[in-house]
């Protein structure tokens, strides 16, 4: 098996993943990772040959861009202070200690070294603790703490990194400089992100066809990642801003086909490249296991207290931070996700799973320093993170479920309900507004005004019927099932149409894009003919 056969058999195992937990009850990226622990003890797997300096720019751009697609840019700006206190000053917090406890066990790992170290295994994986909770049934606020955290974690613990490794490289270290490099990564993430995305915006307005515009939004995200890493920024940050940009501003409300494209698409592309992400760990822990061979006792002595870091110190931090998040939220009028109970909070903790920005970084280490000398410890320090990867991962990820059932955390269906029921009245509005708009410059038949006003009402009950009264709601019963009777029966004649003109397409002196045109016909009109 070769490298390219590797890469689909990776491919494919992202897909087989999905169903198959969802029937065994244990995460995807749980599964990939195990997965590729087992493929790697197959002596006709090869070992994975890719550079490490391409994976974080290939891996993270798609999925950080994925995961902005189920947020916004208000969602983060009002949880500013939740997400720095929670998430933010955690990374710092977390490369201190671990960084204090490495360099006290791992012998001749010099104290910027420990600070890579620290860096690296800081920052909880957004992708890992979405992908994990997000299929839990916890409360939406829990998962965009977590998403927001993910986010956030990756760009400060990465910038951290950078300047520890520039340390660790150079040999000098100096606070001012690192406050100054800090600042000015962000600022520049900023710059391009907000260009880019405005450029990208307006690309979209000149290609129109949703194919082109959704083929626009695959580069972007690499194209940003690139662009603000030659320009000394945080790659991370820019896609972030790239991506909240192009959600709050090149959204079109009438692009129903596009939407709905770009959503499949993206979709498609978080499972592949997530699976192939996680399977990669699975894979690289063969290489990495070869380094601890006579030394395994102290290897696993030094993964296990920085593991034991890692964790302990999430918890003793969340909880009072969380306490302290709580008690400025009731003297705020401020809408703030934050965890509403010790049992969000213990939840919050143990979804700390660590993933592919850990395993990128560490691999990322260059061999050598500026003195041409080997990078201290650079085996070590590997091993440590790959150990502290797939503790939190298969640990944290396969017993979430079971804490999540033990401590009785599900999300609030009733604020759900009453967020739909606000959503649903300002939609009969928006459509009873805009008919009398119509009315009042076109002249309608008295019948056919009541008929609209009738759907405009019918299109909010949908979303949430009890806005209506209760024979509205039984009028409403009994028209959507009779619209439903009447879409299953044109459905059924769509589909002969379907098969009459696929079965066209195999017969001599039909021309296949006649075919494909008029298909692509029917399906657009069983697209219009949806669901009531």
């Amino acid at each position: 098996m070769d490298q390219l056969a590797l890469l689909f058999a990776l491919l494919l195992g992202a897909l087989v993943t999905v169903p198959l937990g969802e029937r065994l009850g244990v995460p995807p990226p749980v599964l990939m990772t195990l997965g590729g622990i087992v493929a790697a003890l197959l002596p006709f797997v090869p070992n994975v040959d890719v550079p490490p300096g391409l994976i974080l720019p290939l891996v993270l751009p798609p999925l950080l861009y994925a995961s902005v697609q189920r947020t916004s840019w208000r969602q983060f700006a009002a949880n500013r202070r939740p997400i720095f206190l929670l998430a933010v000053a955690l990374v710092f917090v977390t490369t201190a200690a671990v960084a204090a406890v490495a360099h006290a066990v791992v012998p001749g790992l010099p104290i910027a070294a420990a600070f890579v170290l620290g860096a690296l295994v800081a920052p909880p994986d957004p992708v890992a603790a979405t992908a994990v909770a997000g299929k839990l049934g916890l409360p939406r606020r829990m998962v965009s703490i977590l998403e927001g955290e993910g986010l956030f974690n990756d760009v400060t613990a990465i910038v951290l990194y950078h300047v520890a490794l520039g340390a660790a490289v150079g040999g000098t270290f100096s606070v001012p400089g690192a406050v100054g490099e800090l600042v000015l990564s962000a600022v520049v993430a900023v710059a391009v992100g907000l260009g880019l995305g405005w450029v990208a915006h307006r690309l979209m307005g000149i290609l129109g066809e949703a194919t082109l515009q959704i083929g626009l939004t695959l580069l972007v995200p690499f194209v940003s990642y690139v662009l603000a890493e030659e320009f000394e920024g945080s790659g991370v940050l820019a896609v972030l801003t790239t991506a909240l940009f192009l959600a709050e501003y090149a959204m079109d409300p009438d692009d129903v086909v596009g939407r709905l494209a770009g959503d499949t698409f993206w979709n498609v592309v978080d499972t592949l490249v997530t699976g192939v992400a996680f399977g990669l760990i699975g894979l690289e822990l063969h290489n990495v296991f070869g380094t601890a061979t006579g030394r395994w006792g102290q290897m696993l002595g030094a993964a296990a207290a920085v593991v034991g870091v890692v964790v302990v110190v999430r918890l003793l931090y969340l909880l009072p931070a969380a306490w302290a998040a709580r008690r400025m939220h009731r003297r705020s009028d401020v809408e703030e996700d934050i965890p509403l109970t010790w049992r969000e909070t213990v939840i919050m903790w143990w979804a700390g799973m660590r993933g592919v920005a850990s395993v990128a970084l560490a691999l990322a280490i260059p061999f050598t320093i500026d003195d041409g000398g080997d990078f201290p410890a650079r085996e070590e320090i590997i091993f440590i993170a790959f150990g502290v990867v797939l503790t939190t991962l298969v640990l944290q990820g396969m017993t979430l479920p079971w804490l999540v059932n033990r401590l009785d955390v599900r999300h609030d269906s009733d604020v759900e309900r009453e967020q739909e029921r606000r959503l649903a009245l300002r939609v009969a509005k928006a459509a009873k507004r805009r008919l009398r708009e119509i009315e009042a410059v076109e002249e309608l038949p008295e019948e056919l005004s009541e008929q609209m006003l009738r759907r405009a009402y019918d299109l909010a009950s949908r979303i949430s019927p009890d806005i209506v009264d209760e024979e509205r709601r039984e009028s409403h019963r009994r028209r959507t099932q009779r619209v439903r009777r009447v879409q299953r029966i044109q459905g059924e004649l769509l589909s002969a149409a379907r098969h009459e003109v696929l079965a066209a397409r195999s017969e001599p002196g039909v021309d296949p894009e006649v075919v494909d045109r008029v298909l692509r016909q029917l399906d657009m009109r069983s697209l219009r003919s949806g669901p009531p």
